[in-house]
């Protein structure tokens, strides 16, 4: 990619001199990372440290162009207590907001990033009956609306803030036991996973009732970990079962009857990603040190059929159209918003940037 966004023409010079992997080396083991979303921003990254302590530390870092080194800045390097289960910039492309990171542990944190330093702009508690909570496993800022964020907790509740209020919009209990991971479908509509094997989708609009989109066959002993739903086509999301090698892509058309089931894996998976520029590519990655990327297009097309393809495409099974193998487990992925041809992935003390 060019300087300003434009593209070099193929095979030019300056294309081939320009790499395809960059990789960064933290002082500690990634567990959060994420893209930062503004256009002014380009290449830049959080990284949080999983550290068995209860000082932790988060590090802003971004690709310069011109040396293709990753750096982090020291003056955006702070301490962060427990290690986050998940970061968030604020999904505000066009720069019209304060730049503001989001980070969950044991209650949901708000930093305003300056250029000099980084200032903890609120801390969040859910539990109005005492200060301690139940840790955040997880939380999505909505892009439609970003001034909701929603987290999940292992006390099962999900708690949707108005982060500009720092107050609590709404607070339900989502499930029978730990939720795990939420993620936001439109303006109103979040869906969640949790220990008790479902995904559930509620309305903000009709607080009592959740729809439950999937269960998992035995799910006293499947907790489902980790959910994406598919911002470009949000009839589709994807589950990962808690130490399985296989991805569960869900349509909320058909419920309970997955759409397939991503079998090439050959350890656990631990992170999804759906593509932010097409609806029928996701990102999976896992403990067999692999990111394959899959081509959806051919599974689930034409409304009542969804059945039958499913079930022809889960016998043969379908195979990845991309696969790379990195040199750990990988722990997190993600797939940049901003620039779409970038995927980041966490392994052990390792951020790595792949051209896709």
């Amino acid at each position: 990619m060019g300087s300003g966004g434009d593209r070099t023409p193929e095979g030019s010079e300056e294309q081939q001199k320009r790499s395809e992997i960059y990789t960064y080396e933290a002082p500690w083991h990634i567990y959060a990372m994420n893209w930062s979303v503004r256009r002014d921003k380009k290449y830049r990254l959080a990284i949080a440290s999983l550290l068995e302590q209860y000082q932790n530390r988060v590090e802003i870092v971004q690709l310069d162009d011109s040396t293709g080194e990753i750096r982090s800045d020291p003056a955006l390097s702070f301490e962060h207590p427990y290690p986050p289960t998940k970061t968030i910039f604020i999904p505000d492309r066009e720069c019209v907001r304060p730049d503001l990171l989001a980070t969950s542990a044991d209650f949901l944190r708000v930093w305003r990033i300056h250029d000099d330093r980084v200032e903890l702009k609120s801390v969040l508690n859910g539990n109005k009956n005492s200060e301690f909570c139940g840790p955040l496993t997880s939380f999505d800022w909505n892009e439609a609306e970003p001034r909701r964020i929603g987290t999940s907790s292992i006390d099962t509740t999900c708690t949707i803030w108005d982060v500009e209020r720092e107050a609590v919009d709404t607070q339900l209990i989502a499930h029978d036991k730990e939720v795990y991971d939420i993620a936001w479908g439109g303006v109103g509509v979040f869906a969640s996973v949790s220990a008790d094997g479902s995904v559930r989708v509620f309305d903000l609009r009709d607080k009592e009732h959740s729809t439950i989109i999937y269960e998992a066959s035995d799910s006293v002993d499947t907790p489902l970990v980790r959910l994406g739903w598919n911002k470009q086509d949000p009839r589709y999301m994807a589950t990962i079962i808690m130490d399985s090698a296989k991805v569960v892509v869900l349509d909320i058309r058909f419920p309970t009857l997955p759409v397939v089931e991503l079998q090439r894996h050959q350890a656990s998976v631990n992170a999804i990603a759906w593509a932010p520029h097409s609806s029928c590519h996701i990102c999976t990655a896992g403990d067999d040190s692999q990111a394959l990327i899959w081509d959806l297009s051919s599974v689930g097309n034409g409304g009542g059929g969804s059945g039958q393809q499913a079930t022809a495409s889960a016998e043969g099974g379908l195979d990845p159209i991309l696969a790379y193998t990195a040199g750990a487990e990988i722990e997190q992925l993600q797939w940049s918003s901003s620039q779409p041809d970038w995927v980041a992935i966490a392994f052990s003390t390792k951020l790595q940037i792949l051209r896709v």
